[in-house]
């Protein structure tokens, strides 16, 4: 399904279902929300990485938290589905910021129930390794869910957002933490070590 949209690039990922805080300081971004503000019409963030790249997320205005004097804006936003850029007007006609013609992406979420516990497994550890321990309930989680937590450049989120299925992205996860986690192993097999420098050490006998 093709559409047209008023498009806002960002060096960021937003990945669906994401609420996303933007502060909006630019003239040609006080237009487009303010435009949003009249038609409730979703507007894309458009990736930048080192240059315009082809895909971005459809996102919905949500709230205005705060208005300031000069007419800076405080918004929320959440993300709803990805697109491929068809054609990039910038600007758009009669307005300061850019727009373009763009293409949606379906969403394939079908994944083998095993490849995604092992997911959830991995995904577990990572986060304990990282501190930040989370009960998963399984199903709940998909491969957006943590997707900017756990060590993903942003080529790589970018490369994960343009990924149509579901069991693609999570097989993609999967051998990103499967590559990071011996490593934060061996950082917090390190850690300990050198907390342990300078205590009494209780050590068994040698028998020889």
């Amino acid at each position: 399904m093709d559409g047209y949209l008023p498009l806002f690039p960002l060096k960021l990922v937003a990945f669906p279902d994401e609420p996303i805080n933007l502060h909006i300081f630019e003239p040609r971004y006080k237009q487009l929300i303010n435009d949003i503000l009249e038609t409730g019409d979703p507007f894309g963030i458009a990736v930048y990485i080192d240059s315009l790249m082809p895909f971005g997320t459809e996102v919905q205005l949500l709230d205005v938290s705060k208005l300031y004097e000069d007419g800076r804006m405080d918004i929320k936003t959440k993300a709803l589905g990805v697109f491929e850029i068809l054609s990039f007007d910038n600007p758009m006609p009669g307005k300061l910021y850019a727009g373009g013609k763009v293409s949606f992406k379906e969403n394939d979420l079908k994944v083998p129930e095993l490849i995604y516990r092992e997911f959830l497994f991995y995904l577990k550890e990572l986060l304990r390794l990282l501190n930040h321990p989370v009960d998963l309930v399984p199903f709940a989680v998909n491969s957006f869910s943590f997707a900017h937590k756990i060590g993903l450049t942003l080529a790589e989120e970018y490369e994960l957002l343009t990924m149509e299925k579901e069991s693609d992205r999570i097989a993609y996860l999967l051998r990103h933490l499967m590559k990071v986690i011996p490593v934060m192993r061996e950082m917090e097999a390190a850690k300990k070590k050198i907390q342990m420098n300078g205590h009494f050490k209780n050590l068994d006998p040698l028998d020889f």
